[in-house]
């Protein structure tokens, strides 16, 4: 299992030049002849990730940020993301299902706030990416069961994703080299890998240890997975 968790990161400089020119400098003055940080801080989101629940990693760049600046943005109590994801439809009648994350705006203020959704495609938190150029990536041995390779990518009209599987000695199996197999384009969460001689079928494979080498250009692989065929 990952767990994922969404921090909350709480910012305050002071009344620097910066917060002189954010949204509604008036009004942050009566908020902070109080409390200074009621006019001069600001929030965002944040990520973090764990394999045991246990020992987290916190990536350091805010995953929500405060926006596009307007009149009830960047005020301290923004950016709230609200406990766990929830996987919702997507407004596409054939687009699949995404995640959402529903985040606080208009926090503390003089109205009433309000939550905003944000939405990213399913297993959307990172990529194996690279420029049309190109990249390669070898996976770590795997063992798997199913008929057939199903990959969630993104790539642009010029860019690839393909697909080879090699042995614990990097030979690529023959068959399913990644010469051999067929360049995939497109934005899916599930399309399928397929190879000139072999097709989609990667039954034979199944069971065996092996490695995955993928070839990308201009294009995003989000996530894999071994479906039944």
């Amino acid at each position: 299992h990952i767990y994922l968790g969404f921090p909350t990161r709480y910012i305050d400089r002071g009344w620097s030049y910066s917060a002189t020119q954010l949204p509604e400098y008036e009004y942050r003055k009566l908020r902070g002849a109080k409390s200074r940080r009621e006019g001069t801080a600001v929030t965002d989101g944040m990520f973090m990730a764990s394999r045991d629940a246990t020992s987290f990693r916190v990536w350091p760049e805010s995953f929500i940020r405060p926006g596009l600046r307007a009149e009830q943005s960047w005020f301290y109590g923004d950016a709230y993301q609200n406990h766990g994801l929830v996987e919702t439809a997507s407004r596409f009648e054939d687009g699949g299902n995404e995640l959402s994350v529903y985040v606080s705006e208009n926090s503390h203020q003089n109205h009433p706030g309000q939550f905003r959704r944000y939405t990213l495609r399913i297993d959307g938190f990172v990529s194996l990416t690279a420029p049309l150029s190109g990249g390669e990536l070898v996976t770590t041995p795997i063992r798997f069961e199913g008929g057939r390779l199903s990959l969630n990518t993104s790539t642009s009209a010029a860019g690839t994703v393909r697909v080879g599987v090699e042995d614990m000695n990097g030979k690529p199996v023959p068959g399913y080299s990644v010469s051999e197999s067929h360049p995939l384009y497109g934005d899916s969460l599930n399309l399928i890998a397929a190879w000139k001689d072999r097709g989609t079928d990667v039954g034979p494979l199944a069971g065996k240890t092996v490695r995955l080498r993928f070839r990308v250009q201009d294009a995003d692989v989000y996530s894999y997975r071994f479906e039944s065929a």
